[in-house]
């Protein structure tokens, strides 16, 4: 009987103990990264076009993760934040756990880039000391690259972004 009593106390304080210890590896895991619809899209300036290797974020999931906690993006690549209807110029872009410096250009329905702006990393741990960067006109996608890009291939307010699935099938360029 001794020894029945002393493997029931085990098993009693070994199975709570195992059914705690079993989650901990999930729960330590990193969150999944969003995964994005790969394109390659063509920006049309007065220099001719350029060509960008593209992540798309459709979904609001997405969008909200952008380019978040990367620590470079490759030369000629670029996110394309692609929304289902027309933004307010009051919506912006912010950079809280973005680590690298980008350039981002808003785009109207028409494919025109109606406004372009360089964003800094914001260094804080709370989202509401990161500074918002808008366009303030309407736009239905922004495209970030690398700070930079735009200017040194001398793209500019008025060039033209071909967007998938807008019907468009380039620009008048």
């Amino acid at each position: 009987m001794h020894c029945n009593r002393r493997a029931f106390l085990t098993a009693t304080l070994a199975v709570p103990l195992l059914a705690l210890a079993w989650p901990l590896p999930a729960l330590a895991a990193r969150p999944q990264e969003a995964t994005f619809e790969k394109m390659v899209l063509a920006v049309h300036g007065a220099e001719g076009p350029h060509r960008l290797d593209v992540e798309v974020a459709r979904t609001s999931a997405q969008r909200q993760r952008g380019l978040m906690g990367r620590e470079s993006l490759p030369a000629n690549h670029g996110m394309l934040f692609m929304y289902p209807r027309e933004q307010s110029g009051r919506n912006g872009f912010w950079m809280f756990q973005t680590l690298i410096p980008l350039d981002i250009a808003f785009i109207n329905s028409e494919g025109t880039i109606v406004a372009i702006k360089t964003m800094q990393p914001c260094g804080s741990s709370s989202p509401s000391d990161c500074r918002s960067y808008t366009p303030d006109v309407p736009y239905v996608a922004a495209l970030e690259v690398n700070a930079g890009y735009f200017a040194k291939r001398g793209i500019r307010m008025g060039d033209c972004v071909a967007l998938p699935g807008e019907g468009r099938a380039g620009c008048s360029r």
